[in-house]
């Protein structure tokens, strides 16, 4: 009879003493639990870092580049009658310069000029011209220029300012009167807004009070 026994290949073989201390001192292959939490935190923090970095990048660039958010040099009045030729711009009506996300109007029409300073309040009057923000203080929209009326409405909610943004106190559900961005008229009559300087618009005025410019136009445009 052989001393020889088959034992089946799925059957397991205990370990040697020498194979378990091998395998106690050996590095194991792959990543550790430690280790994959480290590095999916890492990847975590890093991304975040990412989105950090290229959000700042954004908010900063159009100071750096001169758009919206940083100066922008608009011109001189005659450049902005010339670039708004079909527009009453002489009359005091708003002029819409995207770049700026503003509209930009003389202050007192009979002075067909821009007083050279600085206005960081934004009512413009001592340098006669006022720039105003785009956007509506009820939800902002955009309000539109009527060549009617001479007021600015908005075609959203109804709101309706004279064509200085001053809100109309009984039309429109806008809290405010329009907000304005600093103005700088330099001494060669250029005029150039800061838009990284905003103040927010006063409050509404009633019809036919002091402070608001009459419509030219008892229909308007909405």
């Amino acid at each position: 009879m052989s001393n020889y026994h088959v034992e089946p290949a799925s059957k397991p073989q205990a370990l040697t003493s020498e194979a378990l201390k091998s395998m106690r001192t050996e590095a194991p292959k792959g990543l550790s639990r430690r280790q994959l939490l480290r590095t999916s935190l890492g990847a975590s923090v890093g991304l975040w870092l990412l989105e950090v970095s290229a959000g700042t990048l954004g908010f900063l660039w159009p100071n750096l580049s001169g758009g919206f958010g940083g100066k922008v040099e608009i011109g001189t009045l005659q450049d902005i009658k010339n670039t708004n030729s079909a527009l009453p711009i002489a009359d005091g009506f708003p002029a819409y310069y995207q770049a700026a996300r503003s509209f930009i109007m003389l202050v007192d029409p009979s002075r067909q000029e821009f007083i050279p300073g600085e206005d960081r309040s934004g009512d413009g009057t001592a340098l006669n011209v006022r720039a105003l923000y785009q956007r509506c203080p009820h939800l902002g929209c955009k309000p539109n220029p009527c060549l009617k009326s001479f007021w600015l409405e908005c075609p959203c909610h109804g709101s309706r300012y004279d064509r200085l943004g001053t809100k109309v106190k009984e039309l429109g559900p806008a809290p405010r009167s329009m907000d304005r961005f600093a103005v700088i008229v330099q001494a060669d009559g250029k005029l150039v807004l800061d838009t990284g300087k905003i103040t927010l618009g006063p409050l509404p005025v009633a019809l036919g009070q002091p402070g608001l410019i009459p419509s030219k136009s008892s229909t308007g445009c909405i």
